[in-house]
């Protein structure tokens, strides 16, 4: 029990790695910094990890990128958001869209709605609209997701899930 912990602490270290570089590529639309390797991330962490260890990814990663200043406050109800959607809805559905899916509406629609009191009371912006963030999440979640469904593939492919950190488990398409 204790060596699968210590496999799930150091993926769960690589994937906070992975986004905080991979917000390298970032674009920005209004106030956000769109990083479609973070939703990418979260969906690996969903799957492999569970929702509790993707949520904390997902929030180490936001944490460590506004540290560095290479993102915006508003990659907290993002990325956390989205993560623990995708690994609810992987966990209790066992099937890889559940995962995409969860990312997609938990970041755009969930995140984006909750990125509101955020931009306006935090980032100073009084003029956000309650929706304002729903598209700009889902144009970097889109790009995420298209990532992780290429690479998720081929890793299914290449036999990479099984036996993966210490308990066999099975990846359903």
């Amino acid at each position: 029990m204790k060596k699968t912990n210590i496999h799930k602490l150091v993926f769960a270290a690589v994937l906070v790695a992975l986004a905080v570089v991979g917000s390298l590529i970032s674009f920005p639309i209004g106030a956000s910094k769109c990083a479609p390797v973070q939703h990418l991330v979260n969906i690996i962490g969903a799957v492999f990890l569970g929702p509790a260890w993707a949520v904390g990814v997902g929030f180490t990663a936001a944490l460590l990128r506004n540290l560095l200043g290479l993102g915006s406050l508003l990659a907290f109800p993002g990325s956390m958001v989205g993560a623990f959607v995708a690994g609810m809805l992987y966990k209790y559905i066992k099937k890889l869209p559940a995962a995409y899916v969860g990312e997609l509406f938990g970041t755009s629609v969930l995140g984006g709605l909750l990125a509101y009191p955020v931009a306006r009371f935090l980032v100073g912006a009084p003029a956000a609209a309650i929706t304002v963030y729903i598209l700009p999440f889902f144009v970097s979640c889109a790009g995420g997701t298209v990532l992780a469904i290429v690479i998720v593939t081929a890793l299914k492919k290449a036999k990479v899930f099984d036996n993966f950190l210490g308990f066999s488990k099975e990846v359903r398409a």
